[in-house]
């Protein structure tokens, strides 16, 4: 029974590379569209776009999902499986740049168990000349990130910057670029991989976002090897799948500063002897990074009263 990746989910049909198979005809994987056995609705089990799995050849050269072999990771937004790391990417502008929606990516990501890589694009937008200054510092925030751990990349898509350190943190690997809507995914992913050909949206200005563009989550061979996933644009994200206890391990720099804390479980609010509180307030962690922090808590507590 022959192996293969879902790479594409779309009105119940899966569409699977089989293991040693090669591109077709128009250089995209020369897929297998299969349904998926019934015992998996039974069991509450839907198939995900990057599942290992196991199918078999039915007539007209379609197919039947059989297994589902264990996964490595699991993203429930947007729903796919065995990503080896997360691309972050984030305009610089246009629009503006939202670092408590990138924190809150960040979060999610962190609790996922996946690697987070943060790229921001058009940089072009943000640049400085001899008579205008800057908009943004970028080189300032890239720092801030870099000195908690990240890996980033700042990029133009428009005057092809940045591109090539991008290129090579995808070879090999499987990856999903996400981020909020209209900051240029499908953009950046047509600089990167011309031949992908993706649509690409105008931002709306009076509304300060994108129109969505890309529909589902779909795998996206890459030259030499590797697979990335272009996904839907969010605008929100909850926190359902976390506890308050969960957050600050999904802070970074915090997680050293959290075993000085005087209390085991520590929230580091309001509780005495907070060594994360005492590092904040002496600027030795980033200002936006703790406010941002203590928003998320405050939303966690206060879905807890609700529900």
């Amino acid at each position: 029974m022959p192996d293969g990746l879902i790479v594409k989910a779309l009105s119940g049909y899966y569409y699977v590379f089989p293991d040693g198979e090669g591109a077709g005809g128009d250089g995209q994987p020369a897929t297998v569209q299969c349904r998926a056995r019934g015992v998996f609705k039974k069991r509450s089990i839907t198939p995900l776009v990057g599942d290992r799995v196991s199918f078999e050849y039915s007539e007209n050269n379609e197919g039947t999902v059989t297994e589902i072999h264990k996964r490595q990771s699991e993203l429930i937004r947007p729903p796919v499986a065995n990503i080896e790391q997360a691309v972050l990417v984030f305009s610089l502008d246009e629009p503006a740049l939202n670092l408590q929606l990138l924190d809150k990516f960040l979060v999610h990501i962190e609790h996922s168990g996946l690697e987070p890589v943060i790229c921001f694009s058009k940089q072009d937008l943000v640049k400085g000349s001899d008579t205008q200054p800057a908009q943004l510092d970028a080189d300032a925030v890239q720092r801030l990130y870099e000195e908690i751990g990240y890996r980033v990349f700042v990029t133009s898509a428009k005057e092809g910057e940045g591109l090539e350190p991008v290129r090579h943190i995808l070879k090999g690997r499987l990856s999903v670029f996400s981020g909020q809507s209209g900051v240029g995914k499908s953009t950046l992913l047509n600089a990167l991989l011309p031949e992908l050909n993706l649509e690409t949206g105008e931002i709306s200005m009076r509304l300060g976002r994108g129109r969505h563009t890309t529909r589902h989550v779909e795998l996206l061979p890459l030259p030499g090897g590797g697979w990335v996933a272009d996904t839907p644009g969010f605008s929100q994200l909850d926190f359902m799948e976390m506890e308050p206890e969960d957050l600050g391990r999904t802070f970074r720099e915090f997680i050293p500063l959290a075993e000085e804390c005087r209390f085991r479980g520590c929230l580091h609010h309001k509780e005495p002897g907070c060594r994360v509180r005492e590092e904040a307030e002496g600027g030795r962690v980033a200002p936006s990074r703790y406010e941002h922090y203590l928003i998320f808590l405050q939303e966690m507590k206060d879905r807890k009263r609700r529900y």
